[in-house]
């Protein structure tokens, strides 16, 4: 009998020295890469129309709302030579260090039900179970400022800091939370808290001009509390408000900018005013442009630290991210978990300082109990503990990707803020009336990237589900009119249409006609079906059949909009007859999923008999719009 001990010297006796994978593989060229590319665009493609390499990268090539374009694929050549280090200047890979630890950024919780005896229970409870801040947010739809003093009654200071913000009043939430502090018997150098005074982001979402006037008298106020901040520089706000990446950040640092410029001819000194900072930013669920956003905050805060000639040491920028939003759903919305965690992975792999999770309810309310807080803390921590994310400085640092986008977005960012000092800085162009103006171009190209699916939402324009699960939330109170930039979700636009299907007396339909077997429609009926589903239109079919069976099955169906799905041959050989016999039978719209060319000679007569086709690209929005409007559906 072989002895184990021997086999196991064997073992590791014979194994090579060095393994390289891969290593009798010839290196691939990039010639090589572009005539593969090539080879797939032009499947199927004939004679004379073959698309060339460089037409083939135009379609991998997508953009932004505000311009970013992403290369298909990075080189070594799109990454800078030194990569620097976490912690110094530029700051780019990080303004702390990160030293193993499972804590390694702050999870924030937000609380802004203005129910006092919930809202005191709901910061035990997430301070008990791994939150380590608070964040208030106090106004007349949120948190009274007479009752901050309430809910932090059984927070221990000295061990957790506490943020607060407000959207009406912020000096009001500032003072309210300053006397807690004051009426503390702690040590001043033990208190860590932030007022979130943020006047340009006031003037925005109330309109008016931003009164820049009074700064360093909050810079006095904090003066003995060492590790307080006054200010931040909210673009959160913005990104609410439609903004894109670059135009969230170039304005973050102009507000900041605007700050410290105002506190400096107060007397305050530069390096001063940029300790009294903080940034608000967003984290979205697209990972690789979050992260690179942050990184590119950094680095162009610390250019504006050289200009100020504020020390190196001190021009790292902190920056809370809280997750998007506008990305939440009010429909299907477990879903925003996943959206929820990829954000605080790509904010804590961005290097955020602090992460805030939103309640993945949200968007329906505030939350009615301790479930959704649970998930919404727990995504962090599970994170930073679990997953080991924090455990590493910079975990996308060298990424030719990351790298690329992460200058891509800086010098795009100081571009725009460059126009923006050009034109008298951002409390200016706010007031103006540009900022307006920008969103709602973003707006309106975002509105055809939604409709068109260019931009899916999961389980919304993509995969959804008619009757998905929703949960109760407690309504928000009624928040006071504002007259600066209107906040909006991405999904509103789908949802309203689920809204007109669900108050419909009778549920509205549409009837699919797959023609042939199985084999000939299924992929049709696959992507036909859900985009009818969007707006919670139910698709009664039938399959396969004669023309008489089809028709017979329609007049049951209790609709008069038909969509036939199937293949080129099958549509050549029935299609027209079976579209213009549902039309006599009723049908006031017959639309196609697939080519009015699949019909060959016939091209152009399938054009006149059908009301419209269902495929990639097509806008769904105005499709569905129009066919509840044919339906009988009330707006």
């Amino acid at each position: 009998m072989t002895d184990p001990e021997n086999l196991e010297e064997s073992a590791v006796a014979e194994a090579p020295e060095a393994l390289t994978l891969a290593g009798v593989f010839p290196a691939p060229t990039h010639e090589q890469w572009e005539k593969e590319v090539a080879k797939v665009f032009n499947r199927g493609r004939p004679e004379g129309k073959q698309l060339t390499f460089e037409q083939s990268l135009k379609r991998m090539e997508p953009t932004t709302v505000d311009g970013v374009r992403f290369e298909p694929m990075y080189t070594r050549d799109d990454a800078p030579e030194k990569l620097g280090a976490p912690g110094v200047a530029p700051f780019t890979r990080g303004t702390t260090i990160r030293t193993g630890a499972a804590d390694a950024w702050d999870v924030r919780a937000l609380h802004e039900d203005p129910d006092t005896d919930v809202t005191r229970k709901a910061i035990v409870a997430d301070l008990e179970r791994g939150v380590t801040s608070i964040w208030l947010r106090v106004g007349a739809d949120a948190i009274r400022p007479a009752d901050i003093a309430g809910d932090l009654k059984d927070v221990l200071l000295n061990l957790a800091k506490v943020e607060v913000s407000s959207r009406d009043d912020q000096e009001a939430a500032a003072n309210a939370l300053l006397d807690v502090y004051a009426s503390s018997d702690l040590k001043p150098e033990e208190l860590s808290f932030n007022l979130g005074i943020d006047p340009i982001g006031l003037a925005a979402l109330n309109g008016g001009d931003a009164d820049l006037s009074g700064l360093a008298g909050w810079i006095e106020k904090i003066r003995k509390y060492k590790n307080a901040r006054a200010f931040v520089a909210d673009g959160t706000i913005y990104h609410n408000a439609g903004a894109g990446d670059v135009a969230e950040l170039a304005w973050s640092i102009a507000t900041a900018v605007e700050y410290v410029r105002a506190l400096v001819e107060q007397g305050v000194s530069a390096e001063e005013a940029f300790d009294a900072i903080n940034f608000r930013v967003t984290a979205t669920h697209d990972q690789f442009l979050t992260i690179a956003r942050l990184r590119a905050l950094r680095t162009v805060w610390n250019r504006i630290g050289e200009v100020f000639e504020v020390p190196e040491d001190r021009r790292g920028a902190r920056q809370q991210a809280v997750t998007s939003r506008r990305e939440l759903t009010r429909d299907d919305p477990y879903v925003n978990i996943l959206r929820g965690t990829i954000s605080t992975f790509s904010a804590a792999v961005g290097g955020a300082e602090a992460i805030t999770t939103l309640p993945f309810d949200a968007a329906i309310g505030l939350p009615k109990n301790q479930f959704t807080r649970r998930i919404a803390r727990n995504t962090g921590i599970v994170l930073a503990e679990e997953c080991n994310i924090g455990r590493a400085n910079d975990p996308a640092g060298g990424s030719f990707y990351v790298e690329s986008l992460t200058k891509t977005l800086a010098d795009a960012a100081w571009s725009k803020f460059q126009e923006i000092e050009a034109a008298g800085g951002f409390a200016k162009v706010l007031a103006d009336g540009k900022v307006a103006e920008e969103l709602a171009t973003l707006n309106t190209e975002r509105a055809k990237r939604l409709a068109t699916r260019k931009q899916p939402i999961t389980s919304v324009s993509e995969f959804p589900m008619i009757g998905a699960r929703t949960l109760e939330a407690k309504p928000f109170p009624p928040a006071p009119e504002r007259k600066g930039l209107a906040w909006h979700r991405d999904s509103e636009v789908f949802e309203g249409l689920v809204d007109r299907s669900a108050k419909a007396a009778d549920k509205p339909k549409v009837f699919l006609v797959c023609l042939g077997t199985r084999r000939d429609f299924g992929a049709r009926e696959g992507f036909s079906a859900p985009m009818w589903h969007i707006a919670g239109i139910e698709t009664p079919e039938v399959e396969g059949g004669s023309v008489d069976e089809i028709v017979a099955a329609f007049e049951a169906s209790g609709t008069t909009v038909v969509d036939l799905c199937s293949n080129k041959k099958v549509y050549a050989e029935q299609g027209l007859e079976v579209a213009r016999a549902l039309k006599e039978a009723g049908a006031k719209k017959v639309y196609l999923s697939g080519a009015y060319k699949e019909f060959g000679d016939e091209a152009a007569e399938a054009e006149k008999v059908f009301d419209g086709r269902v495929a990639m690209g097509m806008d769904v929005v105005a499709t569905l719009s129009d066919t509840l409007d044919t339906l009988g559906v009330a707006k």
